[in-house]
């Protein structure tokens, strides 16, 4: 199906020919979508455990379920940096990961691969299919520009805060639910209106608590920089005689930026000591301890951070524990692109029918350049597939293989390090 007969079946036109009216019903198409909203300003407040437990309430009430406290709260503590960049870790190794489209024969199709790599809309929806895992769902409307092989797709992200995929709800604005649109039952739902759900609250929601607290022992932590970083200056005087305290007052505020108070002659002032207080121990540990949950939340170990007790062993099988949550990710994806998005494209005439989207096989290249390297000196290899493999131009042999007869026993030796190579290899 083309562009041309999407129209005709989306809209109801039983007749398009000309281009110049073809790109008027387009831009038509787009300027009306399906679902509008109206953009809220957000003011940011000081979030706490209360704030959590609200949004909590709000997001499970039967009565009348609300998602926009929680969503906004997950946007809150996306401000996180550790949290960020473990997500954004765990994200761009399979955005960055080589993917095929294969015709029904199994046949990669070259052509359409490389035009959906290089476009904007595969990396847009992709992001958003993985963020569903930690933000609970996603949703998008496309619209299209020109015709077939100018189309160019475009994707507008639908605001998690103005819909409710448990009711299959949409609020044109989230804080007034007079008048809701059921965007399921609309005809754009499943062409133009694509959406991504796991149906649960998201992973996001195990995060606040850690994120929370880190802020808080922070701010603490800062404070107590504050005050013993500059300590405050005291100055003892009689503070029943007006010119003296005058004059104390007078030399305090000329004497620097540090907080500062009189007291009188016969009063004392003493800083309450805590043990450890002065290191920042105790707001050390607790953000410590948010950290590595969080770490753990979202990578499944504590990769790169304690770089007290830390070694490369451990680094090396957390990664190996992150590869196994990207995997799961990747087939998430897959799934995803080929049960919904694929779909979709196909009713609306941006792909043909028939396709299917897979992720390539990982290969570790560096194992493979170096049982390559150590299988040169017994078989040949050809050169293309080296060029290919490795980015290595190879033209000719540099040497060729001495006469057997010259070798004596040097040929079985040759034979049974092969054989022990590739046993190694396949074992």
């Amino acid at each position: 199906m083309n562009l041309k007969s999407a129209l005709q079946h989306v809209l109801g036109i039983n007749k398009i020919v000309d281009k110049k009216v073809l790109a008027a019903v387009v831009k038509e198409m787009n300027s009306r979508r399906a679902l509008n909203w109206t953009p809220k300003s957000i003011y940011r407040t000081r979030a706490d455990v209360k704030t959590w437990n609200d949004a909590l309430s709000a997001y499970n009430s039967v009565e009348d379920p609300v998602t926009y406290l929680i969503q906004n709260l997950y946007d809150e503590i996306r401000l996180d940096a550790l949290l960020t960049s473990q997500i954004e870790n765990r994200k761009q190794q399979v955005l960055s990961a080589g993917f095929s489209l294969k015709n029904e024969s199994g046949e990669i199709n070259k052509e359409l691969t490389e035009a959906l790599a290089k476009s904007a809309y595969y990396h847009i929806i992709t992001d958003l299919i993985l963020e569903k895992k930690y933000v609970g769902y996603n949703m998008i409307e496309l619209s299209v520009t020109g015709a077939g092989d100018e189309m160019q797709i475009s994707v507008t992200k639908i605001p998690r805060t103005n819909f409710n995929p448990n009711t299959g709800l949409f609020y044109s604005d989230y804080s007034n639910t007079i008048n809701p649109v059921k965007y399921r039952e609309l005809p754009e739902y499943g062409k133009w209106i694509i959406e991504f759900t796991t149906g649960d609250i998201g992973l996001l929601n195990k995060a606040i608590p850690h994120v929370l607290f880190k802020r808080f022992a922070q701010s603490c932590w800062s404070e107590l920089c504050e005050i013993y970083g500059i300590p405050p200056r005291v100055m003892k005087t009689n503070t029943q005689d007006p010119s003296m305290l005058s004059r104390a007052e007078q030399m305090m505020r000329d004497m620097g930026a540090a907080a500062w108070f009189i007291i009188d002659e016969t009063e004392s002032f003493e800083f309450a000591q805590a043990s450890g207080t002065l290191s920042g121990d105790v707001y050390n540990n607790l953000i410590r301890l948010c950290n590595n949950e969080n770490s753990m939340l979202i990578a499944g170990a504590i990769i790169g951070q304690d770089t007290v007790n830390g070694n490369r062993s451990k680094d090396e099988s957390a990664q190996e524990v992150l590869y196994e949550l990207v995997k799961s990710d990747m087939e998430t994806v897959e799934q995803d692109w080929n049960n919904i998005v694929i779909p979709a494209l196909v009713k609306i005439g941006a792909m043909p029918a028939g396709l299917r989207f897979e992720f390539n096989p990982f290969e570790d290249i560096e194992q493979l350049f170096k049982f390559t390297t150590g299988l040169l000196p017994f078989k040949d290899i050809d050169d293309a597939w080296i060029e290919e493999k490795f980015g290595v131009k190879v033209i000719g042999n540099r040497m060729t293989s001495p006469d057997p007869s010259e070798r004596g026993g040097e040929e079985e030796k040759v034979k049974k390090a092969l054989d022990k190579k590739l046993s190694a290899f396949f074992d």
